[in-house]
């Protein structure tokens, strides 16, 4: 499936995060590192993902332009967080994105199950 560069160039930028971005990456938490070498280089469904996506003042877990799609990893940095997480899933929305939150520890002990569910949502959203 083609990347929709106009939808990815489109997107809102904030160029001071791109070092935040960065060093996320370079860290990555376990369950990020088992998710990215599932969508990587097109693994997924011939999805194209990109890791800690800088879309407007928010940094992404992941991002698939393909299909407009932000997938975020919540484990216990979104405890407590949940007006600040619907805040930002509003923003996306209002962007046109779609937002799915996976658990931490699903990813983590269920992974292969966690696909599944993931591409049978994608399924019915396209």
């Amino acid at each position: 499936m083609p990347r929709k560069s106009k939808n990815y160039l489109s997107l809102p930028y904030n160029p001071k995060l791109k070092q935040r971005a960065r060093a996320l990456r370079k860290a990555g938490n376990l369950a990020e590192v088992l998710f990215w070498n599932q969508v990587n280089k097109k693994r997924f469904k011939g999805l194209d993902f990109d890791r800690q996506k800088i879309i407007g003042n928010y940094i992404v877990d992941f991002y698939c332009a393909n299909i407009q799609l932000v997938v975020e990893i919540d484990g216990s940095s979104h405890d407590d967080k949940q007006e600040y997480d619907a805040l930002r899933d509003a923003y996306f929305r209002g962007l046109d994105l779609m937002v799915i939150h996976l658990s931490d520890g699903d990813v983590k002990q269920n992974l292969d199950e966690v696909m599944i569910w993931l591409g049978e949502q994608i399924e019915c959203l396209f």
